[in-house]
């Protein structure tokens, strides 16, 4: 590299290189000669320490220029090199457009979201309300209002997920119940479907799932009304007459109240399974709710969504649902 007009030499020398080039691989093979870690431009410039200082800006400034304009030659030929390989391709396997599109697939409602329509479709047609509450509550809303004592177990934090300035998740649906009683007017018929959460996790618990609460408030409720109730409602869900059988039990927000068992056949032997609580609901409840408990009173009860889901579809591991398992869920 004697002078200026070695540059230029250089540079058409390159360029005719470039144009020359038939494939990518004769491409990046002039890239390498002339741009690489070893290449000639590389060279020259390891050679400006031979040069008058004076005059190595002038060079400098030349070679880089040169280094630039193969850079965008390079470049523009890969573009059009690419675009002819294209074309032999598309020309030796042309595409039929009219062809259907491969691999297309159609989206589906989740198990869970499919038992929780069936389930709102039936209420509605018996003229229930649906009515959500919110997912994070009040301690009042959802344990308060409801006849929890304070030192109910249900409150303890290894129960109950609590977050900051006194709000919780919600642990079951039924403080909706409450909002419902301050907002619709009576005789209500309501049910409150939605996201619930509780510090558990196993193969019949999650930390979050989805509860159905529903109750009624009208004129002389009683317990006949409520197995009336549960029993038409299992009977429509799972299409064949349900056998229940109710058991006395606890909840601070009914009196009386009992569990609900039904038959299901496990294996090849039926047995009880148990399915909700259930009850009337307690004066102090409807006291909350700005009802007379004189006059009126309530029927409720609630139940989990997914392991109705469970039942209805036959699997035996709620943990399933959460998964997002495809091949799980392209059977539904």
């Amino acid at each position: 590299m004697n002078s200026m007009d070695n540059i230029d030499k250089l540079l058409q020398e390159a360029s005719v290189a470039i144009a020359n080039t038939s494939n990518l691989q004769a491409l990046e093979l002039v890239r390498t000669a002339y741009l690489g870690k070893k290449g000639i431009l590389v060279d020259c410039l390891k050679a400006l320490g031979n040069i008058d200082p004076s005059e190595r800006p002038k060079f400098g400034s030349a070679i880089n220029n040169a280094k630039a304009t193969l850079q965008d030659l390079i470049a523009n030929r890969s573009v059009l090199l690419k675009s002819q390989e294209l074309q032999k391709i598309l020309a030796q396997n042309p595409i039929d457009v009219t062809l259907p599109g491969r691999g297309q697939k159609l989206g589906t409602l989740h198990p869970i979201t499919r038992v929780r329509n069936i389930i709102e479709n039936y209420f509605v047609s018996m003229d229930f309300t649906v009515f959500e509450g919110p997912e994070i509550e009040t301690d009042y809303y959802n344990f308060e209002a409801l006849n929890f004592p304070p030192n109910h177990p249900a409150r303890n934090s290894q129960d109950t997920f609590y977050l900051k300035n006194g709000l919780l998740l919600r642990t079951h649906t039924s403080p909706a119940q409450i909002r419902a009683m301050q907002t619709l007017p009576l005789p209500l018929r309501v049910i409150t479907p939605g996201r619930v959460y509780r510090c558990d996790s196993d193969a019949t618990h999650t930390p979050m799932f989805h509860q159905l609460e529903c109750f009624v408030i009208d004129e002389n409720i009683n317990l006949g009304n409520l197995k009336g109730l549960l029993f038409n409602f299992l009977t429509a869900f799972f299409q064949r007459e349900i056998e229940i059988r109710f058991r006395p039990s606890y909840f601070p927000f009914v009196e009386p109240g009992a569990e609900v068992d039904m038959k299901w056949l496990i294996g090849d032997k039926e047995r009880w399974l148990e399915l909700c609580g259930c009850g009337i609901v307690h004066p102090n409840v409807l006291k909350a709710g700005g009802i007379d408990s004189k006059r009126y009173s309530g029927l409720a009860f609630g139940m989990g969504i997914d392991r109705l889901a469970m039942l209805y579809y036959g699997i035996n591991d709620l943990r399933i649902l959460f998964e997002n398992d495809l091949q799980m869920l392209e059977q539904f």
